[in-house]
């Protein structure tokens, strides 16, 4: 375990050296130096960006003239709290939908949640988001068109996390400014849900069905076990493996898609302030929120490997 546990250290630790590497040499070539360094030697010049990045000095942004790390921060919680909502979405409804499609192998219910999956998958975000927007917003009038909360609610930002803050006022609001903030985050969430959702679906589904194929599941049906205990207690147990996995891929095709997500409904989060430094070529704050972003999904990544490991007492054993 202990051995185990060193090994992912070490690749965290590479793979985040690597992510700075290359920050640095694209930080090198912009007109605009984001570091005065004191030497000229390259690699003392490496050593002084890490010493800047561990003290919090990513740069400072030319739109706003504030530090990257404080302009980053601010809008931090309004994207978190869209990924989370997001990946729960995603992971609870794509094994829900898998596991359902791998119990009516072949059947209509399969074929049909399978298609409906590709074509999830297939579609752009973009336009599903719009099409969305169109449908339950403008069309039904079920959800708002953009923003995080009603302006009719004066929210104190205490955590910036808006669900907590409104929790917060619940002795000036009760639950309708929680209710008001959950509805708005509830399209946004769905829309950046699908492809992630598809994919986990489609997955759970394979791995789901090869595990049902092992000799331990005949057996356990050979005694007079239930479907339902065999599936729900020891074939999932053992086909999350692939869909942990799978779902450390997903964080970084959420991370992208969180950028058209919170365009197009207007939601202040990473995803519009990194596009504002895009257009407006504020290369400390693009590098800086780029840096950033790696290194939540680095970290994502190898939190779901100490999951698996876990869950598979046969990863723990030294090869």
């Amino acid at each position: 375990m202990l051995s185990t546990l060193i090994k992912q250290l070490s690749t965290l630790i590479i793979s985040l050296l690597g992510l700075t590497v290359l920050t640095f040499i694209l930080s090198l070539q912009s007109d605009t130096p984001v570091h005065h360094f004191q030497s000229d030697n390259v690699v003392i010049q490496y050593f002084e960006y890490l010493q800047f990045l561990f003290n919090g000095d990513w740069g400072t942004s030319s739109i706003h003239k504030r530090s990257v790390l404080k302009d980053f921060l601010q809008p931090f919680p309004a994207t978190v709290e869209l990924i989370v909502l997001a990946m729960l979405l995603a992971v609870t409804a794509g094994l829900a939908l898998g596991i359902l499609s791998s119990t009516r192998r072949g059947g209509w219910l399969d074929n049909t949640l399978m298609t409906s999956s590709l074509v999830g998958y297939s579609m752009p975000i973009f336009w599903w988001g719009m099409l969305l927007v169109l449908l339950f917003s403008l069309t039904l009038g079920w959800t708002p068109v953009a923003g995080r909360i009603n302006f009719a609610y004066d929210i104190e930002p205490y955590t910036r996390f808006m669900l907590i803050d409104t929790l917060l006022h619940h002795n000036q609001y009760g639950f309708s400014a929680f209710l008001n903030a959950l509805h708005h985050l509830i399209l946004p969430a769905v829309t950046l849900s699908t492809i992630p959702m598809a994919i986990v679906a489609r997955m759970t589904r394979s791995s789901l069905l090869a595990v049902l194929k092992s000799e331990y599941v005949r057996t356990a049906r050979s005694k007079g076990i239930s479907k339902q205990r065999i599936i729900w207690v020891h074939a999932l147990r053992n086909a999350l493996q692939p869909i942990l996995t799978i779902s450390g891929v997903q964080i970084s095709i959420i991370m992208s898609g969180v950028i058209i997500t919170e365009y197009i409904f207007a939601w202040p989060g990473i995803g519009k302030w990194l596009l504002e430094a895009v257009s407006r070529r504020d290369f400390a704050s693009i590098q800086g929120g780029v840096l950033a972003l790696s290194i939540i999904v680095i970290a994502f990544n190898l939190a779901l490997d100490f999951i698996s490991i876990y869950l598979n007492p046969r990863l723990r054993r030294p090869s």
